[in-house]
């Protein structure tokens, strides 16, 4: 497939500055040295650490998502189908207790008030697992897990389609400047080891810019579990919905975000700077922008994975 106007060289230059792709080494000691938000979006307001540490919501001892974070007073788990992608979500490992947000090269993140629990997976040591690269990864984690993987495929910026099912049979993506194919090249591989290879590949060449045009736009009110709020484009960003309950008697619903971001980090769980007493969880109510603690995303910016 040939790209129409933009080269892989001016592609990567956009996926630097959109929260997904490689930082030259350069870039990486700066955005390490400074370790803030460094978007106009982002965030004013944090958490300080000791709210962290006493929240009555937060179980110290749970070690996913559904034991570590305790339900509000007269709120229940919304119901879920026990195989879906929203219980993949629910249950994803967590490290333990007050555990910092490690980048790529090993070094800790110290916006410790950002996030309430960090996710338990492995990110490898490039510079590549970002914001929608971390989104893509859980989604891509889960059919392979259920063994769909003619589901597991995924657009690059410039609208290539890289499609696991063929990676598996030993395909590979060539890139030569302007032109990427696929060739043989591999023998076929059914092994995790394969799979990141092929993940890493996405990581380099999809973002928020392509991500979002892969997943369709969702009313606010109906939020479900694995809904994403995404902004694509350069600077652009991507939080995940991880879990939800209910409140059957008010009809109230809240909500759990998680996310990644650059450099390479590990995902986390997010608190939520607008309510103290409610965090990590977000009240789903309609207002014109959702505040995270790196990112304001406007109401219409929440989107659904399509199949």
């Amino acid at each position: 497939m040939r790209f129409s106007t933009l080269t892989l060289a001016y592609l990567a230059i956009i996926l630097v500055s959109a929260c997904s792709a490689e930082f030259s080494s350069d870039q990486t000691t700066a955005v390490l040295a400074s370790a803030e938000p460094n978007f106009e979006q982002s965030s004013d307001q944090t958490i300080d650490r000791g709210t962290i540490e006493q929240n009555p919501l937060i179980n110290p001892e749970g070690m996913t998502v559904i034991t570590r974070f305790t339900s509000p007073d007269g709120f229940d788990r919304v119901g879920i189908w026990p195989r879906g992608f929203e219980t993949y979500l629910r249950t994803l490992p967590l490290k333990a207790h007050e555990s910092p947000v490690k980048y790529y090269n090993g070094s800790e993140k110290t916006d410790y008030g950002y996030w309430a629990a960090v996710i338990d997976m492995p990110i490898g040591n490039r510079d590549l697992h970002q914001c929608a690269d971390a989104i893509m990864r859980l989604r891509a984690e889960y059919l392979w897990s259920t063994e769909q993987y003619d589901k597991i495929h995924f657009n690059f910026v410039n609208g290539f389609n890289a499609e696991y099912s063929k990676w598996r049979n030993g395909q590979r993506i060539k890139v030569n400047g302007n032109d990427v194919r696929w060739v043989n090249s591999a023998m076929p591989s059914t092994s995790y080891e394969s799979f990141w290879k092929y993940m890493e590949m996405v990581f380099s060449y999809a973002g928020t810019a392509s991500l979002v045009n892969e997943l369709k736009p969702v009313e606010l009110s109906e939020m479900q579990i694995g809904d994403v709020f995404i902004r694509g484009g350069s600077p652009g960003h991507a939080v995940i919905v991880i879990d939800m309950a209910v409140n059957t008697d008010t009809d109230e619903s809240v909500y759990l975000l998680a996310q990644s971001y650059m450099p390479a980090q590990e995902m986390h769980i997010l608190t939520n700077p607008n309510d103290a007493a409610l965090s990590p969880w977000y009240k789903l109510e309609e207002v014109e922008e959702i505040n995270t603690p790196e990112w304001r995303f406007d109401k219409t910016e929440l989107r659904r994975f399509q199949d």
